[in-house]
């Protein structure tokens, strides 16, 4: 096909007065990467935006291009890595690199729910929040942080009082979906989950 592709960092895309954030891998090879918008053009994307419609947190179910309408309600989406990986699988460096990402976005506001989308997101979300040692992941579980800590902690948010839910959920890739690992409902449920909490 006669694509042209974005080839940079992909920046986060949602609402600027989101208080839910869902925080993914990185941008697909042919998805964000060709795009220039998260999860937009590739099957992974197919499955999160259908849900977030069905939860009322797009105004869509497809995201196809970074031109076509679609707006994220409440929420804002940020990757671990915000440049596509090789193999799909970011290695530690590309991780620590993107690092100030994750810090200047978490930094933005006093976040009520975080959905963490795969194992990777649910560690360095942890990590970023000095929770030692980080709770076993899993599909639908759910984390609460107490964001209260002394002021030497490595995560600014910490120090700011109360508590965040962080949620647990299988990434929509196609290695999930397609072997049934992550169906349809697994993550409507998840999602309406995260949508009660970072709107209540």
């Amino acid at each position: 096909m006669d694509w042209t592709y974005w080839g940079k960092p992909v920046p986060n895309m949602g609402d600027t007065n989101a208080k839910g954030l869902i925080v993914g891998l990185a941008p697909a090879a042919h998805g964000a990467n060709r795009t220039g918008r998260l999860f937009t053009g590739d099957r992974s994307g197919d499955w999160l935006f259908r849900a977030m419609h069905k939860a009322g947190l797009a105004t869509q179910a497809e995201a196809v291009s970074a031109d076509d309408g679609l707006e994220l309600i409440g929420t804002m989406i940020s990757p671990v890595c915000h440049c596509a990986p090789p193999d799909n699988k970011p290695t530690r460096e590309e991780i620590e690199n993107c690092r100030d990402w994750l810090t200047a976005t978490f930094a933005l506001r006093e976040w009520k729910a975080v959905l963490c989308l795969g194992g990777i997101a649910w560690n360095e979300v942890h990590r970023y929040l000095g929770v030692r040692p980080v709770p076993k992941f899993g599909h639908g579980v759910e984390s609460v942080v107490a964001l209260t800590s002394p002021p030497q902690s490595p995560s600014p948010l910490k120090r700011r009082g109360g508590s965040l839910v962080v949620l647990g959920c299988y990434h929509p890739s196609q290695q999930n979906t397609f072997t049934g690992r992550l169906t349809e409902a697994m993550l409507d449920e998840v999602m309406l989950k995260f949508k009660n909490l970072s709107q209540d």
